[in-house]
Protein backbone atom coordinates (compact mmCIF):
# COMPACT_ATOMS: atom_id res chain seq x y z
CA UNK A 1 0.00 0.00 0.00
CA UNK A 2 2.48 2.47 1.28
CA UNK A 3 4.51 1.69 -2.32
CA UNK A 4 1.29 2.73 -4.45
CA UNK A 5 0.80 5.69 -2.36
CA UNK A 6 4.47 7.11 -2.82
CA UNK A 7 4.59 6.13 -6.73
CA UNK A 8 1.17 7.84 -7.15
CA UNK A 9 1.52 10.71 -4.58
CA UNK A 10 5.24 11.21 -6.11
CA UNK A 11 5.91 14.65 -4.85
CA UNK A 12 7.47 15.18 -1.26
CA UNK A 13 5.37 15.94 1.00
CA UNK A 14 3.82 13.01 0.79
CA UNK A 15 6.35 10.58 0.27
CA UNK A 16 8.64 11.78 3.07
CA UNK A 17 5.83 11.39 5.76
CA UNK A 18 5.21 7.97 4.53
CA UNK A 19 9.22 7.58 4.31
CA UNK A 20 10.18 9.00 7.46
CA UNK A 21 7.26 7.84 9.65
CA UNK A 22 5.20 4.89 8.05
CA UNK A 23 8.34 3.31 6.30
CA UNK A 24 10.48 3.43 8.57
CA UNK A 25 8.02 2.20 11.46
CA UNK A 26 8.25 -0.78 9.47
CA UNK A 27 11.94 -1.09 8.80
CA UNK A 28 11.91 -1.26 12.94
CA UNK A 29 9.32 -4.39 13.09
CA UNK A 30 10.28 -6.25 9.90
CA UNK A 31 13.84 -5.42 9.52
CA UNK A 32 14.84 -8.46 7.34
CA UNK A 33 12.09 -8.08 5.14
CA UNK A 34 11.88 -4.12 4.58
CA UNK A 35 15.84 -3.90 4.52
CA UNK A 36 15.62 -6.27 1.54
CA UNK A 37 12.79 -3.84 -0.15
CA UNK A 38 15.09 -0.94 0.47
CA UNK A 39 18.14 -2.28 -1.00
CA UNK A 40 15.74 -2.63 -4.07
CA UNK A 41 13.63 0.39 -3.94
CA UNK A 42 17.14 2.44 -3.87
CA UNK A 43 17.89 1.11 -7.34
CA UNK A 44 14.88 1.42 -8.67
CA UNK A 45 13.89 3.84 -11.65
CA UNK A 46 11.37 5.96 -9.52
CA UNK A 47 12.41 8.75 -8.00
CA UNK A 48 10.03 8.89 -5.22
CA UNK A 49 11.04 4.90 -4.26
CA UNK A 50 14.73 5.77 -3.94
CA UNK A 51 14.04 8.89 -1.92
CA UNK A 52 12.09 6.81 0.03
CA UNK A 53 14.75 4.28 1.20
CA UNK A 54 17.21 6.97 1.55
CA UNK A 55 15.14 8.89 4.33
CA UNK A 56 13.02 5.67 5.72
CA UNK A 57 15.74 5.71 9.15
CA UNK A 58 15.61 9.23 9.66
CA UNK A 59 14.03 9.47 13.04
CA UNK A 60 16.93 5.71 14.00
CA UNK A 61 19.29 8.44 15.57
CA UNK A 62 21.98 5.56 17.12
CA UNK A 63 19.55 3.01 15.98
CA UNK A 64 20.58 4.19 12.39
CA UNK A 65 21.64 0.75 10.50
CA UNK A 66 25.05 2.57 8.32
CA UNK A 67 25.09 -0.20 6.34
CA UNK A 68 21.52 0.51 5.09
CA UNK A 69 21.66 4.23 4.89
CA UNK A 70 24.93 4.02 2.73
CA UNK A 71 23.68 1.04 0.35
CA UNK A 72 20.93 3.01 0.33
CA UNK A 73 22.59 6.68 -0.71
CA UNK A 74 25.17 4.98 -2.91
CA UNK A 75 23.20 4.00 -6.22
CA UNK A 76 22.39 8.32 -5.91
CA UNK A 77 25.48 9.47 -5.30
CA UNK A 78 26.24 10.85 -9.25
CA UNK A 79 22.69 11.75 -9.50
CA UNK A 80 21.67 15.28 -10.55
CA UNK A 81 17.99 15.28 -9.26
CA UNK A 82 17.35 17.74 -6.68
CA UNK A 83 15.16 15.73 -4.65
CA UNK A 84 17.71 12.69 -4.66
CA UNK A 85 20.63 14.94 -3.31
CA UNK A 86 18.75 16.71 -0.82
CA UNK A 87 17.38 13.26 0.30
CA UNK A 88 20.93 12.21 0.65
CA UNK A 89 22.26 15.60 2.40
CA UNK A 90 19.19 15.52 4.87
CA UNK A 91 19.88 11.55 6.06
CA UNK A 92 23.88 12.67 6.72
CA UNK A 93 22.36 15.56 8.69
CA UNK A 94 20.30 13.86 10.81
CA UNK A 95 22.74 11.47 11.51
CA UNK A 96 25.32 13.52 12.31
CA UNK A 97 23.49 14.73 15.37
CA UNK A 98 24.00 11.21 16.56
CA UNK A 99 27.93 10.90 15.30
CA UNK A 100 29.07 13.75 13.31
CA UNK A 101 32.42 12.29 12.82
CA UNK A 102 31.22 9.43 10.98
CA UNK A 103 29.29 12.02 8.98
CA UNK A 104 32.37 14.41 8.31
CA UNK A 105 34.27 10.95 7.46
CA UNK A 106 31.94 9.76 5.02
CA UNK A 107 31.74 13.35 3.23
CA UNK A 108 35.41 13.38 2.96
CA UNK A 109 35.58 10.08 1.73
CA UNK A 110 32.83 10.67 -0.79
CA UNK A 111 33.76 14.09 -1.47
CA UNK A 112 34.51 13.76 -5.54
CA UNK A 113 30.84 11.86 -5.70
CA UNK A 114 28.40 14.17 -3.34
CA UNK A 115 26.97 17.37 -4.99
CA UNK A 116 27.38 20.66 -3.40
CA UNK A 117 24.34 20.29 -1.74
CA UNK A 118 24.61 16.85 -0.34
CA UNK A 119 27.82 18.06 1.34
CA UNK A 120 26.19 21.60 2.56
CA UNK A 121 23.05 19.52 3.98
CA UNK A 122 25.00 16.49 5.29
CA UNK A 123 27.52 18.97 7.31
CA UNK A 124 25.10 21.60 8.12
CA UNK A 125 24.39 20.96 12.17
CA UNK A 126 27.93 19.88 12.32
CA UNK A 127 29.78 23.42 11.20
CA UNK A 128 26.78 24.92 13.27
CA UNK A 129 28.11 23.21 16.43
CA UNK A 130 31.48 24.18 16.16
CA UNK A 131 31.47 27.94 14.58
Amino acid sequence: MYEEMIVTGAWWDTVDTLATHRLGDLLRNERVAMKRKMRAWCRDQNLWKRRSAILCQIRFKEDTDLELLYACIEPSLATREFFLRKAIGWALRQYAWTNPREVQRYVRQHAKQLSGLSRREALKNVLKAKG
